[in-house]
């Protein structure tokens, strides 16, 4: 079993990390195929693996289940991801409790997408309309966990403009986050000229690439 460690922990030893995401099944027969995934990833041994909490949160109710399967069965350090969609503060609380019963060390901070059929993010009352106040609780009620956000190599769609999205993405390391993961690129030149305004912003925290395999043409 991967021994059970923050991010930024790992980071310490000098090594490139390597990590795999899971997206949760929607039935139990994607969910054995899953299984299978995992198990003949073991022998690459990643360093983590994370899981998403599905598109407008909803598959939320199966990202725990298959986190503890990822992590009893497979022996992997897992990381779930958390979104603020549909939950009030108090919620967010339980969920959290939740991993941290099941021995989690790393949670990923996002927002997340509107729900399906909606284009643009509403919180529900007493709940959250940006990752930095999830960041934000996260970090007062669990200073323990290690805390990954996301980052827009070619900016998030609903920001003016990559310095904006910089100086925001600055703001949630201000508020606790460990570590950035960004998303998925197809241009390396982009990765490195956001690692690059990261710097100059003063955002010190490790930086990983978010990369999908092209597995047609």
């Amino acid at each position: 079993m991967n021994e059970i460690k923050t991010v930024v922990e790992r980071f310490a030893s000098g090594k490139p990390l390597f990590s795999v995401e899971f997206f949760p099944p929607k039935d139990d027969a994607a969910g054995e195929r899953m299984l299978r995934a995992a198990q003949a990833l073991q022998g690459y041994e990643p360093d983590f693996v994370s899981i998403t909490y599905g598109a407008g949160g909803g598959t939320r109710a199966t990202t725990l289940k298959y986190a503890r399967m990822l992590k009893e069965q497979c022996g992997f350090d897992v990381m779930p991801h958390l979104t603020c969609v549909g939950h009030k503060e108090a919620e967010l609380m339980d969920i959290l409790r939740d991993f941290e019963s099941a021995g989690f060390r790393n949670v990923m901070a996002l927002r997340g997408d509107p729900p399906k059929g909606e284009t643009r993010f509403q919180a529900v009352a007493g709940g959250f309309s940006h990752a930095d106040e999830l960041v934000s609780l996260i970090r007062r009620n669990f200073p323990s966990f290690g805390v990954g956000v996301a980052g827009y190599p070619e900016k998030h769609p609903e920001s003016p403009d990559i310095g904006d999205d910089v100086q925001r993405l600055a703001h949630k390391v201000s508020c606790g986050a460990d570590f950035v993961t960004t998303q998925l690129f197809f241009d390396n030149e982009f990765y490195f000229d956001f690692v690059n305004r990261c710097r100059q912003a003063g955002i010190e925290v490790p930086i990983l690439p978010g990369l999908l395999p092209v597995l047609s043409l």
